[in-house]
């Protein structure tokens, strides 16, 4: 059974996480970061990276807090779903702030992996002489960070495979192009291509189909589009190095299936039409045996399946986009 902290500590790094997914959109390159000032069970200040090269989670809940609250720092605790930077980068190091405020604790979701980080931040606060805990609701949120967290720790982006498939298993009906999703499920489609950084396709695909692969059912930038095939092989290196976090590989059947076979993929998501049916023609490709189902969803008819590997961290909830 949970003691009463614990479950107080989950309660307010939970808030952490609603207020970090506000920064989707304009936090990146950065994680997406959240954090609430608590005193005696009451939220005195939370905030969230709103913007790349703006202040930090930390910062912004500080400055939300009211003038006449700011002695209550001193037996305030703090929560934040990533460890407080201790590097000078575009801002001043958040573990700085916390120490010149006097907080009394610190909750921590996560250790930053970025390489300037890493844990400098945490033995900071601790060297200061402020109480820190580290991992609450931990898989939450690196989960909620998985694309930065990938791009820092193997030099490449976040990897989702994605393709739309009949109820029989084909992605197509005798080489010819079917629409399968619905207009809602290619909604959330779209809505996912705003989320991500680049959209890639093979060849083939790119003459028969002629995908526009841009965000036109949703609010959002469009992802950058990219075309591979033999004489023009995707390089993960430069999409490294023009700081591309997150590819959605949309196919078709032999792109997808060289991603597999290298075993470069970090999530799949399926669309299953239920309803539908195809007389033959291209099958969908072999879920590799490793890939382990983190969230269902049925849209009248059209289920959407999102596969991560046994291995990587997940949060205890998922969203199909």
């Amino acid at each position: 059974m949970e003691t009463d902290q614990i479950s107080l500590d989950k309660k307010y790094m939970r808030r952490c996480l609603q207020l970090a997914q506000n920064g989707r959109q304009n936090a990146k390159p950065n994680p997406m970061v959240g954090a609430v000032i608590v005193v005696e069970g009451q939220i005195i200040g939370e905030g969230y990276h709103v913007r790349c090269g703006q202040g930090h989670a930390e910062v912004n809940a500080f400055a939300s807090v009211k003038p006449e609250d700011e002695p209550l720092l001193k037996v305030a605790t703090m929560y934040v779903s990533l460890e407080p930077c201790s590097h000078y980068g575009k801002t001043p190091p958040c573990a700085e702030l916390i120490i010149k405020k006097g907080v009394k604790r610190v909750v921590v979701g996560c250790v930053d992996e970025f390489a300037e980080v890493q844990g400098r931040g945490i033995q900071k606060l601790r060297n200061a002489g402020i109480e820190v805990t580290v991992g609450v609701l931990e898989d939450e949120c690196k989960a909620l960070n998985r694309r930065f967290f990938t791009f820092h720790r193997l030099s490449r982006p976040y990897i989702i495979l994605k393709w739309a498939q009949t109820a029989n298993g084909f992605i197509d009906d005798d080489g010819k192009a079917i629409a399968i999703s619905s207009p809602f499920t290619q909604m959330l489609s779209h809505k996912l291509r705003a989320e991500e950084d680049a959209i890639l396709v093979g060849r083939v695909t790119d003459e028969r189909e002629h995908p526009q692969l841009t965000v036109r059912q949703w609010i959002g930038p469009d992802p950058k589009r990219l075309v591979v095939d033999r004489q023009h092989p995707l390089n993960l290196e430069v999409l490294h190095a023009h700081h591309i976090q997150s590819l959605i590989v949309e196919g078709g059947r032999k792109t997808l299936d060289s991603f597999l076979a290298q075993g470069l993929w970090d999530e799949i998501r399926v669309e299953t039409n239920t309803r539908l049916t195809a007389s033959g023609g291209t099958r969908a490709p072999q879920l590799p045996a490793d890939a382990e189902v983190v969230a269902q969803h049925d849209y009248d008819g059209h289920v959407i399946i999102s596969y991560r590997s046994r291995l990587a961290p997940r949060p205890t909830s998922e969203s199909p986009t």
